[in-house]
């Protein structure tokens, strides 16, 4: 029998105060720099006044230390073929946009690139590109917009489009491209007939790191040396706190998953108040120099954009092991055990039938569980891209797939598969080594689960819980 991964897809302004039944509603700074000049760049049409110069690997380099900071994960991103919509358009690759998102997740491993819908991606990237009127004489410009859809229903995701330029300076071997961005030029290469590539390629960075630093609400123009002083920057700011007010449970779970990633909030991330989240709110707003209340204010929301969390976090105790009711932990004291059930008495299930999992931590705690297939093949099923918080309340089991739009499936092949689920008392996903951690439902370059348990002990130690598995064909 072989069980398989299968996708399953269907085509305010006021701040909040806490309360206890109610509901809760910097990278590198770039110095300016003129840059080079002589006989031939003379000749050139040129910009009316000098601006700051930008690095596009330290661009990339900075995007991605935000993602992982502010633990952005399993973002799950298929790039579709650019729209063509007329003859003013000059293409735009999917190979070049897919290379614009990588640069900026080699150590987050924040966003993942699908190359089909069978590979369960959340988001689908479109971008289009054009000449646009009004360039210089002797320059050439092009226009690029990105658009980020959800592929549940390719609704939009509002506040993620981007439009952003790219202007072709001069010809032949001394050719260059310019792309603006809040007062800073990144300036690449664009020589000879392969110019407009390389500057729609520039271009595609820096729109990139735009559009997924809205997706993922990090402060992505720290990146270009600005700040929420920026009148559209705050106006952004704005927009992202009003979007995410209007649905409390929405601004409340986006604080409970950076509070939770500053170490001084250890509960669960759920949307719903509860008071170890309020203490870990008021004593963030303290170390920000705001009152110190549990209020999730713009002026929280802004000064939190802008932090240097290292140095707060350094101040900071962490948070409680764990928050969950003492009532509901039988023996606190008592080391952490997993139990997972499934199917029989003997975990055996017939062909085609679709195998349902439950698994409970002895107390709350982060749970990460891996099939090795018939193939012998090992992936992570969860946490995944449906449900990217790790943390599982003994209160509840955790059920899978559950509600979660993937299925696991018996199929006749005769040979029996394993899962495998690992929980510990603090998140470590981020913490595994780069091998083993390519993102959820992707196999893993390991021989067998044997690896990814050593790996496990090594960051746990005897804070570790394990269960397996077997499951069999009837």
């Amino acid at each position: 029998m072989t069980m398989t991964l299968t996708a399953m897809f269907a085509r305010a302004t006021r701040p909040f105060a806490i309360a206890a039944l109610a509901t809760l509603a910097a990278c590198t700074t770039l110095a300016p720099g003129s840059g080079a000049s002589d006989a031939r760049n003379a000749a050139r049409a040129e910009p009316t006044a000098p601006r700051a110069q930008g690095d596009l690997a330290e661009l990339r380099r900075c995007m991605d230390t935000l993602l992982l900071e502010h633990g952005a994960r399993e973002i799950s991103v298929i790039v579709e073929d650019p729209a063509d919509p007329g003859r003013r358009t000059t293409a735009v690759s999917r190979e070049m946009l897919a290379a614009a998102v990588a640069g900026m997740t080699q150590r987050s491993r924040a966003i993942r690139l699908v190359t089909s819908n069978a590979g369960l991606p959340q988001y689908a990237l479109r971008g289009s590109v054009g000449s646009l009127d009004g360039a210089r004489p002797g320059t050439t410009a092009y226009g690029l917009d990105l658009t980020l859809l959800a592929t549940q229903d390719m609704s939009v995701v509002p506040g993620t489009a981007t439009r952003n330029k790219v202007t072709l300076y001069g010809a032949g071997a001394d050719g260059r491209a310019e792309v603006g961005k809040f007062g800073i030029s990144f300036v690449a290469p664009a020589a000879g007939s392969d110019a407009p590539t390389q500057a729609l390629r520039a271009l595609a960075e820096v729109s990139s790191v735009e559009l997924f630093g809205r997706l993922a609400r990090v402060p992505y123009w720290s990146c270009f040396g600005v700040g929420t002083d920026d009148a559209g920057i705050a106006a952004e700011v704005q927009d992202w706190y009003d979007t995410m007010a209007a649905r409390p449970a929405e601004i409340i779970g986006y604080f409970q998953g950076q509070l939770r990633t500053r170490g001084v909030y250890d509960g669960p991330i759920d949307g719903a108040v509860n008071p170890p989240f309020k203490e870990a709110v008021a004593r963030y707003r303290e170390a920000l120099g705001l009152s110190r209340e549990a209020k999730l204010s713009l002026d929280f929301f802004k000064a939190y954009l802008g932090a240097d969390h290292h140095q707060l976090e350094a101040r900071l105790a962490p948070a409680p092991a764990s928050t969950a009711p003492v009532a509901a932990r039988t023996n606190p004291e008592a080391p952490l055990a997993l139990r997972i059930a499934g199917g029989d008495a003997a975990h055996r299930f017939a062909p085609g039938e679709a195998v349902q999992l439950s698994i409970r931590p002895s107390r709350d705690a982060h749970v990460y569980c891996y099939l090795q297939d018939e193939n012998r093949r090992v992936m992570r099923f969860f946490p995944n891209r449906f449900q990217r918080d790790s943390r599982v309340q003994t209160t509840s089991a955790l059920q899978l797939p559950g509600a979660m739009r993937f299925e696991i499936v018996m199929k006749p092949r005769g040979t029996p598969q394993t899962v495998a689920c690992f929980a510990t008392e603090r998140d470590v996903l981020a913490q595994l080594p780069a091998g083993l951690n390519p993102g959820d439902f992707e196999a893993l370059p390991v021989a067998s689960l044997d690896q990814v348990r050593s790996a496990f002990v090594r960051l746990a130690g005897s804070a570790l819980a394990q269960e397996s598995l077997q499951i069999r064909p009837k």
